[in-house]
């Protein structure tokens, strides 16, 4: 998928890999990878400033913690990370109506 095309939706990704429960921030990315059979795949340049911008938000809550010796971030949604990310599923519904509409209700001309 195009980059072009996440433009304005990360949050909501971020926040939705996040629904479940606890992760770190390089198991956000994989939740993602997974969840879409690898069609979102975020680099970590743009994974791990997106989960700093949610928790200074307070859409998140970080803590460390020590994993087989190494030290990690965990990330989990606050309440407002939940409210948020049911306006961003309402926005995305919306958007996508919206897009589908546009898109399927004219003939198009064909193209020589």
């Amino acid at each position: 998928m195009r980059a072009e095309a996440l433009k304005g939706h990360l949050d909501g990704l971020l926040l939705a890999a996040l629904e479940q429960g606890p992760l770190h921030g390089y198991a956000v990315k994989e939740s993602l990878r997974e969840a879409t059979e690898g069609r979102i795949d975020l680099p970590t340049g743009t994974v791990y400033p997106a989960l700093h911008r949610l928790e200074r938000a307070e859409l998140i809550a970080g803590s460390w913690s020590v994993v087989g010796g190494r030290r990690r971030r965990t990330y989990e949604l606050t309440e407002a990370g939940r409210t948020a990310l049911s306006g961003e599923r309402a926005g995305w519904l919306e958007f996508a109506t919206t897009v589908t509409a546009a898109l399927g209700a004219r003939q198009w001309p064909a193209t020589t």
